[in-house]
């Protein structure tokens, strides 16, 4: 290799912090169960304070602590004193923008363990999940109480932002009522119902799916102005809407499985009614610095769950083969990585 054709410095680094990419993955997951954010507060910390609290060891608890500080959650202010850097703020469990059931929960073994297979899941096209587990995602969640919630916590936190968007960008005051599909704890719902006050809602998930929805409706003040239906959305959708919302559900399902879930709302829908499914839209050209985590969760469907993010064209068949036309794709804003995809029955 010619000297003009070796790897540069910043080329050879790229790849060793990819390499490096699962160990801060798990440090992060490690400072959420040890509640290291919590316990360090405003303030400051040693390594001595934070092993008291949580049963550690000191030395090793100071080894966390520097790497937690050499990845930027947290800063060492003076020597062997740690405070707490706004990214790292996120890990607080009680924080208002926090992250912390997210992290926790893509650092479980539950999300992880099919990783290790990713090349056999590109050999055959498998999802690697069910042979490590024995089962599908979902049939694994619904055996584990503790871990479902801690995933109904994560998908929550994770749509957050998007609940923030959401209301602003699609005109929901055109309808009656809304019908979220898969809406797990409603914190979607929940966001459109207090934007537009004459909105009714259904939010129809699995009884897993719907177990914390109550309390946090009843929290908005919204118990009244929405119902919640348990089902199986490959069986059934519920009547009532005449807008379908579905967000972060058709990415989870192969394209047979998603056309079923579309075809049970094409026969409840009327047809003044909308689809409005809410997906990350693969570009036609990889863009990585600005999506290039449309591509993990790409990789992370295929090994844990069977699905797969999406084109534009894809949606659109998806749609056809169901009873639908996509009318309209529309990009939320920045930083957001979702896009708002209305279909009218045909």
């Amino acid at each position: 290799m010619s000297r003009e054709n070796q790897p540069s410095d910043e080329a050879r680094d790229t790849l060793v912090r990819i390499a490096y990419g699962a160990m801060a993955a798990h440090t992060a997951g490690a400072a959420a169960r040890l509640r290291i954010v919590d316990l360090i507060g405003d303030g400051a910390r040693t390594a001595d304070e934070l092993a008291a609290e949580c049963a550690a060891q000191p030395p090793a608890m100071g080894r966390l602590l520097r790497a937690l500080a050499g990845i930027g959650l947290l800063v060492e202010r003076s020597p062997g004193a740690f405070a707490v850097t706004p990214a790292g703020a996120l890990l607080r469990s009680d924080g208002p923008d926090s992250l912390h059931s997210f992290v926790r929960m893509f650092t479980d073994p539950a999300m992880l363990r099919a990783w290790e297979r990713l090349d056999d899941s590109v050999r055959t096209g498998e999802t690697a999940f069910d042979a490590v587990f024995g089962k599908d995602f979902f049939g694994h969640l619904a055996q584990q109480p503790q871990l479902s919630a801690d995933f109904n916590a994560a998908m929550s936190q994770a749509t957050r932002d998007t609940a923030a968007l959401l209301p602003s960008a699609f005109d929901f005051g055109r309808f009656t009522t809304v019908a979220d599909i898969g809406g797990g704890d409603g914190t979607l719902l929940a966001a459109v119902l207090k934007a537009y006050p004459s909105l009714g809602g259904i939010l129809f998930d699995s009884a897993e799916g719907l177990a914390q929805a109550g309390t946090k409706l009843a929290r908005d003040g919204l118990d009244g102005r929405c119902s919640l239906v348990a089902g199986d959305f490959f069986a059934t959708a519920p009547e009532g809407a005449d807008l379908y919302l579905l967000k972060s559900v058709i990415h989870d399902w192969s394209d047979e499985q998603c056309a079923e879930i579309l075809r049970r709302c094409r026969r409840v829908i009327p047809d003044s009614g909308r689809l409005l499914i809410v997906e990350p839209v693969l570009p036609p050209v990889v863009e990585p610095s600005t999506a290039g985590v449309v591509y993990l969760s790409d990789l992370n469907m295929l090994v844990n769950v069977g699905g797969r993010e999406r084109t534009r064209g894809d949606f659109e068949s998806l749609c056809r083969a169901a009873g639908f036309a996509v009318r309209t794709v529309t990009r939320l804003p920045e930083p957001s990585r979702f896009s708002l995809i209305e279909a009218a029955p045909v």
